[in-house]
């Protein structure tokens, strides 16, 4: 959330960041109009308030002085003006409501690194690992894969949810288990991430201290009557689990790392990528976040992207990193990386993992604040990233490493995580 502070001090700032993120620079102006209309209200309720005291003053030292004295018509005239200030004090509640609903809208800004662009098409390639495979055969794209092996179901999947899901079996489903434990054991052991264990239900606040309610609550699964909503991410739990805490600067960074099913509507995105794993509503990740300060945040984005990256390197499955426009910039992040992975039947490479630096953005929604060395309090900037989104890492092996009669040799790294089994089937 955008400190309104800074809204009143550097409006025309503000404006320029929503223009160049494609959204609504109006949005400002109102946040201004009704912050002006709260502070002409709180002016007023001030000004009672004093006369309410002063009335209340009088009325103290008329009865020291004279114990039979008549005060009744300051008592009344106090007793009028308490109504009043009772009045004021609703329809303050109710301006504030309406300028928090509003800000709550606003994007995160984003950060000087950032290029200005529209789309995803003045997005900027920053590096490549590794060199595509060439095939000497024709390669099956993933769907197909999995069938052949009878081991990858999309029919019984419909049958039995509907559209988008996808059911894994035998080594197809090992392999699926098998990159999880691998991205969970180098992320702990190697990168020193503690591993935390995510409930899949939580509460209105949580999404909205992350950034995903109001803005997205149609894309997300609510239950009823509770109002818990399925997390589209491990991140809406360990980027809010220190929501309203306050931390000591000597504990940052603080680096979780947690496997998680992860469940979206989608809403927006049908006819597109309608075969295959590449967009269904459940699917898995292993997801980092971080706490840093200000000041160290984007040193440490840039450890947390190489840390997602350690894991396509690992596996040897060539990829890119691209710097995220202003167009397409995620609603919470000041910079994003997003990481994508070569695949044989796209020709293409695709999105794996986005790893974004939200500033103060989630801080602010869910108070999270740290004690500086100075005693000073601040909010702590939070980092996410998927490493990776499992679904995505298993198409992308299940294609770089299949072979002319669609069996699949395993990553060397993943081979002890398969019992030693070298090729599926």
């Amino acid at each position: 959330m955008i400190d309104i502070k800074k809204i009143r001090k550097e409006p025309d700032h503000i404006k320029e960041a929503l223009s160049i993120r494609n959204d609504n620079p109006d949005l400002v102006d109102q946040i201004l109009a009704l912050d002006a209309q709260r502070r002409e209200w709180v002016a007023q309720t001030d000004a009672l308030k004093a006369e309410r005291n002063t009335l209340s003053q009088l009325v103290a030292k008329q009865k020291a002085e004279n114990k039979s004295a008549d005060v009744s018509h300051w008592v009344e005239k106090s007793k009028a003006i308490g109504d009043q200030i009772k009045a004021n004090d609703e329809r303050l509640a109710q301006l504030e409501s309406q300028q928090q609903a509003i800000v709550s809208l606003l994007p995160n800004i984003p950060s000087d690194k950032v290029p200005r662009g529209t789309d995803e098409n003045h997005n900027v390639e920053v590096r490549r690992w590794g060199e595509p495979r060439v095939f000497d055969f024709e390669p099956l794209p993933h769907w197909d894969l999995g069938s052949n092996l009878n081991m990858m179901d999309f029919e019984r999947a419909s049958k039995l949810s509907g559209s988008r899901f996808v059911v894994l079996k035998d080594k197809v489903a090992t392999l699926n288990r098998a990159l999880i434990s691998f991205m969970l054991d180098v992320h702990t052991r190697e990168h020193g991430y503690v591993e935390v264990n995510v409930p899949h239900l939580v509460k209105r606040e949580s999404m909205f201290a992350t950034g995903q309610l109001p803005k997205f609550e149609q894309e997300a699964y609510r239950t009823d009557p509770d109002d818990f909503f399925l997390i589209p991410t491990a991140e809406i739990f360990l980027a809010g689990m220190h929501r309203d805490e306050i931390l000591s600067e000597k504990e940052l960074p603080l680096k979780y790392v947690a496997y998680s099913s992860c469940y979206r509507r989608e809403a927006g995105s049908y006819g597109k990528d309608v075969r295959g794993m590449i967009r269904v509503h459940q699917f898995e990740k292993v997801e980092l976040v971080k706490y840093t300060t200000p000041e160290t945040s984007f040193d440490e984005l840039e450890k947390l992207t190489a840390d997602a990256e350690r894991i396509l390197q690992l596996l040897e499955l060539p990829y890119r990193v691209v710097l995220l426009c202003t167009g397409d910039l995620g609603f919470g992040a000041a910079l994003t990386y997003d990481l994508e992975v070569w695949l044989p039947s796209y020709q293409k490479y695709r999105e794996v993992s986005s790893c974004s630096n939200d500033t103060d953005f989630q801080a602010r929604r869910g108070n999270m604040r740290y004690r500086n060395a100075q005693n000073k309090m601040e909010f702590v900037h939070t980092l996410n990233g998927s490493g990776l989104a499992v679904g995505r890492t298993l198409i992308a092996v299940l294609e770089n490493y299949q072979n002319p009669d669609g069996s699949i040799t395993v990553p060397k790294r993943l081979i002890p995580y398969m019992n030693s089994i070298e090729i599926i089937p």
